[in-house]
């Protein structure tokens, strides 16, 4: 028990009351945010933005920047999906759930491959050393943010994306030391699979949300 117990609060103990009320509230709201994308509401967005704004200022004081430009991108596209969603005609959502076409794959992949190259280029840019755990944030960060385009857009496959990047990132947060960060995200892994069943559910039955 003081094994578990260790996990999840040794990294706290050097942490400031204030570095610690932030990652609660992040961890709040982040969950938050999931749960609203899951039920496709609009929500989704300002949770979302608390959630990585604050998560952006943590990964900067902490030098992971990797996850840090990630945070950025979250932010920057949950504006435009804030956007997105919101827009209605005759009180229906222009932007349905759907799944995606060949040309939003290849734009998708391009997403990956330019996010990935942005994202090393800040670690080179303040002069870190990149080591294996880097490159594998250089990755997720990568399929994250085309996740959260496909979010944006609601497509079906943002659920997948997200699924596969968190599978990485728990592990990869544990053997940081950072336990509540794996909790969240290994939480937000069942959240993502429900996700996937209730949207692909809504796009079977031709739900529309209102």
């Amino acid at each position: 028990m003081d094994q578990i117990s260790d996990f999840f609060l040794d990294y706290y103990r050097g942490a400031s009351t204030f570095n610690i009320i932030l990652e609660a509230i992040v961890f709040v709201f982040g969950i938050l945010s999931v749960y609203f994308s899951k039920k496709e509401n609009i929500l989704v967005y300002p949770t979302g933005l608390v959630a990585t704004v604050i998560t952006v200022y943590l990964l900067f004081i902490a030098e992971y920047y990797g996850d840090m430009m990630m945070n950025f991108y979250y932010s920057v596209m949950s504006i435009y999906g804030w956007i997105n969603w919101a827009r209605k005609k005759d009180g229906v959502p222009v932007v349905p759930i759907s799944r995606t076409n060949t040309k939003e794959k290849i734009i998708g992949f391009g997403l990956f491959l330019l996010t990935m190259l942005v994202t090393y280029g800040v670690y080179k840019a303040f002069g870190r050393e990149i080591e294996t755990e880097n490159y594998i944030d250089i990755f997720t960060s990568g399929v994250f943010f085309t996740a959260m385009w496909y979010m944006a857009i609601k497509k079906l496959e943002n659920w997948t994306l997200w699924i596969f990047a968190d599978l990485i990132t728990v592990p990869l947060y544990a053997h940081r030391g950072l336990g509540m960060l794996a909790l969240q995200y290994l939480i937000f892994t069942f959240m993502a699979i429900q996700g996937y069943r209730v949207w692909k559910n809504n796009l079977n039955n031709g739900h529309v949300k209102s």
